[in-house]
């Protein structure tokens, strides 16, 4: 791909700044759509900076202030022609990020731009049946990781390596270095599954020196974010807003019942099929995509009902043992990488929902909802732990995050427990 020739940009007047900023993503090939939409939030802060006379140059301090006079209100809904605020924070990130660096890169990769040397593409899958095979990694996890290893081979590639046993300690710690604007988590994740495939070189012959210990441990606290959850009534707003009358309406319904009434995974309300549904004893009993580990859960009436309706009412006739299929011919179960975010973003948008700041509202939200209000109901943490599936109390224990009240009782408790 061309590199950007821009130069760090910080005290770069803001329409320069801006100028500059749109060439570097117009140059890594964003469409013409998204081009306006940036362009239309950057024409709004300039305007905000000369209107409230904040001098000409971009700064952290006028893009909280832009941020405190455009952000979207709880319940408020924007006119046509205040769309563009939706886009506020993103496409401010964009730009602070080229004010910092001088250049923009694309988050996400485009693997079809990914050119792994030759040399080295017999052991990548040399490794993938190694994971297959030996390791029994599930698909999704698999496909992960050879991608993560595929990255990291083209970007070796880059720095004219060929083959695997050329690597030096330097092309470890520059690869390190350039993942610096992903997520502690994320960057945790490609460091951990880098270092599995050179302890895989070594036990092949390839490595002739142990390289794994040069990468650093990314050190991410298990609590160190805090779930998105749905207040009570706004959950109560979502679901009333599914016209249940409708095909899509009965499967959509359906699904989010079983997140937020039973916690279920996005991958088990994905994967749940027919023959799990046991009517007999009232439950439904899954192996979870995850864990692997049986869970049964009841089914309670609300969600019977409602998968009665979607079974006999909404889903269309089809060989698939899936209970949720596609609207459309051919009738296909959802594909296995689907969040199915763009459900919830649907009926959310039908609901005239907007959240007073800014968090998560996919699937995975509903079913932190679902833990949060069993701990704010004083359901011990075990009870939790199994409806949610979790394979130790360690995860469930973050969700006493979201429940301040719950979080300085167990304080309180533990101390009277020290005087005992």
């Amino acid at each position: 791909m061309e590199k950007s020739t821009h130069q760090v940009s910080s005290h770069l007047p803001l329409q320069q700044l801006v100028v500059g900023a749109v060439s570097e993503l117009e140059r890594l090939g964003y469409s013409r759509k998204s081009l306006w939409r940036y362009r239309v939030v950057w024409r709004h802060l300039i305007a905000f900076c000369q209107e409230m006379s904040l001098g000409d140059e971009y700064s952290l301090e006028l893009a909280k202030r832009f941020c405190s006079t455009y952000q979207i209100r709880a319940d408020e809904c924007l006119n046509s022609d205040q769309g563009w605020r939706r886009n506020i924070v993103v496409s401010l990130k964009v730009l602070e990020r080229f004010a910092h660096d001088g250049h923009l890169e694309r988050i996400v990769t485009d693997m079809q731009k990914i050119q792994v040397p030759a040399p080295m593409s017999t052991a990548l899958r040399d490794y993938e049946l190694y994971c297959q095979d030996r390791r029994h990694l599930r698909t999704t996890t698999l496909r992960e990781r050879t991608r993560e290893i595929a990255i990291f081979a083209d970007f070796l590639g880059s720095r004219n390596i060929t083959s695997f046993d050329q690597m030096q300690s330097a092309d470890l710690c520059a690869f390190v270095t350039a993942q610096h604007r992903l997520s502690a988590k994320t960057v945790s994740r490609i460091v951990s599954d880098v270092r599995c495939f050179l302890r895989f070189l070594l036990m092949r012959g390839i490595l002739q020196q142990d390289l794994s210990h040069v990468l650093p441990v990314v050190h991410v606290p298990r609590d160190a974010t805090i779930p998105s959850v749905w207040a009570p009534e706004v959950l109560t707003r979502l679901l009333e807003a599914v016209d249940r009358t409708s095909p899509k309406g009965k499967r959509d319904y359906a699904i989010f019942l079983l997140a937020c009434r039973l916690g279920l995974r996005v991958g088990d309300i994905r994967a749940l099929s027919l023959d799990d549904l046991k009517w007999d004893t009232a439950t439904i009993e899954v192996r979870q995509s995850k864990t692997l580990a049986p869970l049964c859960l009841p089914l309670t009436e609300e969600v019977g009902e409602a998968l009665i309706d979607y079974l006999r009412s909404g889903r269309p006739h089809s060989d698939h043992r899936e209970v949720f299929l596609t609207l459309n011919a051919p009738f296909l179960p959802f594909r296995e990488a689907d969040s199915l975010h763009w459900i919830v973003r649907h009926w959310k948008a039908m609901a005239g929902i907007h959240f007073r700041t800014p968090q998560r509202y996919g699937l995975h939200s509903l079913r932190h909802t679902l833990a949060t209000r069993l701990l704010h109901e004083q359901t011990p943490f075990q009870v939790i732990s199994d409806i949610l599936g979790h394979a130790t109390t360690a995860s469930t224990l973050i969700y006493a995050k979201t429940d301040v009240e719950t979080l300085r009782t167990a304080a309180l408790n533990t101390e009277e427990m020290r005087h005992v």
